[in-house]
């Protein structure tokens, strides 16, 4: 009898886990999208080679996700198309007694994407994506900058692959 009821007291608390799964849970209109190809970002900025950089960021942050494969655009499900739109640089903190001269900065960036299906069809509609980060000024604020931007550029792959992995 009291195997009976061990029995019938571990299906029971078992029956609510049979729906249940481990592993990636993506949005259903991306469905059928398994492997994604990213080609190289547009750069629309001044700011030089910067479209090498925050594209392996996010790859690597797909990667990393593992929500979707990276492939060629040969073997691949979707293509994400991007373009850097702009970098901004603004003042957070001023000089205490100067409010002309900054202390610390919040450095944006922004991207725009969608997501293209094989045979051209339009998976996810243009949005826009932002990563930032704030950084201290030194003697050279160009430098400054220049070393941030991978920061930005990490928060910008996350939310980017947040957004197309879980829908949001």
């Amino acid at each position: 009898m009291k195997t009976f009821l061990a029995v019938a007291v571990g299906s029971l608390c078992l029956s609510g886990c049979l729906g249940y799964h481990i592993g990636p849970v993506k949005p259903y209109y991306l469905r059928d999208v398994h492997a994604i190809a990213i080609p190289t970002f547009e750069n629309k900025t001044l700011l030089p080679r910067i479209e090498v950089l925050v594209t392996d960021t996010v790859i690597k942050q797909f990667q990393q996700d593992g929500t979707f494969r990276i492939a060629s655009e040969e073997n691949a499900d979707a293509i994400l198309k991007a373009e850097i739109t702009r970098i901004e640089r603004n003042q957070s903190r001023f000089v205490r007694g100067n409010v002309l001269a900054t202390s610390e900065f919040t450095l944006l960036l922004h991207v725009k994407y969608s997501l293209i299906g094989k045979n051209g069809q339009v998976l996810t509609q243009p949005s826009e994506v932002i990563g930032s980060t704030s950084f201290f000024v030194g003697t050279d604020v160009t430098t400054d900058e220049r070393q941030a931007l991978p920061l930005a550029t990490e928060q910008l792959a996350t939310n980017l692959v947040s957004q197309l992995s879980e829908g949001w």
